[in-house]
């Protein structure tokens, strides 16, 4: 029996389908009109309105003039009371230079080095007491043939490749030594961690308190460092008791107490003689 052929189904064509989607995609609007009452036109999403808000008040805030004051070397000046005195302006050829972080590193470095006493030794086999006579024979006890008792293997012996008494000094020009410590008091000026008071003259007695309150006042939170003109003995006896301050002179600055107190409080006098030493 031959087999009879199934005849496709007739599908609907697909022009016409289209075209009915178009007519009810066209539909909605006019629903949406329909929706709205008269006079009013549809309202727009918030999230659009907001977007289309944003860029002008940006606008606005980019338009506006910086005021006088807020550059980061213009700093307040205090008395020894803690009032406000003035304003300065930190000479620029220390305080706003932009930073090298290389020669930072560089110069910290060799700080540190610099402060290595190097006397660490340790005893090599030509150093150790002993050693005169074989330890036991050569052969018969089924141990390891040994010549002498100070050699490393042995219980007591000498050390090998053991640290031996050395320098570590290193060696900087002065240029580069400059140029670091100008740019770490570039950082602390432009993070707004510099003070200067006017002068410590009013504090005839050392007094733990004073001291405590008159940099409580200028600012100074966490580690801070007082940078003195000449040595005042009223200061420094008075922060000596403070763990977390430390009195230097103008010419001893270095990077490492740079680096390890937050806050830097500087004499009025003393920023003449900064300029004088590290410009």
């Amino acid at each position: 029996m031959a087999e009879e052929k199934k005849t496709p189904k007739p599908r609907a064509p697909r022009a016409k389908k289209v075209a009915e989607d178009v007519e009810v995609s066209a539909e909605i609007p006019m629903m949406a009109e329909a929706l709205t009452p008269e006079g009013e036109a549809p309202k727009k999403p918030r999230a659009r309105a907001a977007a289309k808000a944003e860029p002008k008040a940006t606008a606005k805030k980019a338009s506006g003039k910086a005021k006088k004051g807020d550059s980061p070397l213009d700093v307040q000046v205090y008395d020894s009371k803690g009032a406000e005195a003035g304003e300065l302006r930190l000479p620029e050829s220390i305080f706003g230079q932009a930073p090298n972080m290389g020669v930072m590193h560089q110069a910290l470095q060799r700080q540190l080095n610099n402060a290595r006493q190097g006397t660490s030794m340790t005893k090599t086999r030509g150093l150790v007491s002993g050693g005169g006579r074989k330890p036991f024979r050569q052969k018969g006890l089924g141990r390891s043939r040994h010549g002498s008792e100070r050699e490393p293997s042995m219980v007591g012996g000498g050390t090998v490749f053991g640290p031996q008494p050395r320098s570590y000094r290193q060696e900087m020009p002065r240029k580069m030594r400059r140029l670091a410590l100008r740019s770490a008091l570039s950082v602390k000026a432009s993070e707004g961690k510099v003070s200067v008071i006017e002068g410590f003259a009013e504090m005839a007695v050392p007094k733990t308190r004073t001291i405590v309150e008159l940099l409580e006042t200028v600012g100074a939170e966490g580690t801070t460092l007082v940078v003195l003109a000449a040595s005042n003995e009223v200061v420094s006896r008075s922060a000596a008791n403070l763990p977390w301050a430390k009195t230097i002179l103008a010419h001893n600055l270095n990077l490492y107490d740079l680096f390890t107190h937050d806050h830097v409080v500087i004499a009025k006098d003393a920023l003449e003689l900064i300029e004088e030493t590290f410009a």
